[in-house]
């Protein structure tokens, strides 16, 4: 008998071996839609070491206090022209909490100042530090672990459109990107305020109540997960990509074999991604 977790891979990646039909077929629920994009982890090239990227402080340094009293300090990385340009929202994993205004500045933030990187995908990249979670996990209703919003993903969508009405902020082009936590509340947030976002690009998550996916469907999702990830599990990730696929949503789901809790390091200086990314645009109604 097939376990919980390898019998829900195999349905929503369709490769169950089928058996011998014995009589009339029963009724079966269509197949789901999702294609899943493998990837070897073995393979991928090393990420660039923290000497080769920018430093923080190529990212401005300031501090906002939300409406609900959340304080957040954050850095903004901002383009040398006045004319609008996309946002890209960078969320944190949990081991970057605090006040600092350090911890979140990781090399996956920082690649964004790449002179190349800057130069091909011109925009304001905004890196807040929550001060505590902004994703909390629990079982679903499917009984795999799902994610609901944290106390400060409200103060981040607060900054959010702080920024949007102060700077040249294309508001049909923000983008939610982040790993682990932040990749969890980035699928949060885009549940949150459906229509708000472009697209959103999450790392190593934790998805929200599978329940949601209809509301999540109309915004692009580019998912990316480890088949060996031992701290956010793998198999929730797979089967909300398999509910997004089928209310209709433009969903990527890129696994990568072999590859534990991480961000792939092909993906921290790689473009094609940041393409897609940026090929997305938010609908009008």
């Amino acid at each position: 008998m097939q376990k919980p977790l390898t019998l829900l891979a195999c349905l929503l990646l369709g490769a169950c071996a089928s058996t011998p039909a014995r009589g009339p077929a029963p009724d079966r629920a269509p197949a789901p839609k999702l294609a899943v994009e493998t990837r070897s982890y073995a393979t991928t090239p090393l990420a660039p070491t923290p000497a080769d990227l920018p430093p923080a402080e190529a990212f401005a340094a300031a501090s906002f206090t939300a409406p609900n009293g959340v304080r957040l300090p954050y850095r903004l990385l901002s383009p040398a022209t006045k004319e609008k340009l996309p946002l890209v929202v960078v969320l944190h994993g949990s081991g970057a909490l605090g006040h600092d205004n350090k911890a979140q500045m990781g090399p996956f933030v920082r690649s964004w100042a790449r002179p190349g990187t800057a130069k091909t995908f011109p925009a304001y990249v905004l890196a807040p530090q929550a001060p505590i979670r902004t994703a909390n996990y629990a079982k679903g209703a499917d009984r795999l672990l799902a994610s609901r919003p944290g106390n400060s993903l409200p103060a981040i969508l607060a900054l959010i459109d702080d920024l949007s009405a102060r700077l040249p902020i294309d508001t049909d082009r923000i983008y939610l990107v982040g790993f682990s936590m932040g990749g969890s509340a980035a699928m949060n947030a885009a549940a949150l305020e459906p229509g708000k976002f472009a697209a959103v690009a999450a790392f190593s998550g934790v998805p929200p109540e599978r329940a949601l996916a209809a509301k999540v469907a109309p915004t692009p999702v580019l998912i990316v997960h480890g088949d060996k990830d031992r701290e956010n599990p793998y198999a929730p990730d797979l089967a909300w990509a398999g509910a997004l696929a089928d209310a209709g949503g433009h969903v990527r789901f890129v696994s990568y074999s072999g590859m534990a809790h991480l961000v792939p390091p092909d993906m921290v200086h790689d473009d094609a991604w940041r393409a897609w990314l940026f090929s997305q645009k938010r609908k009008k109604d």
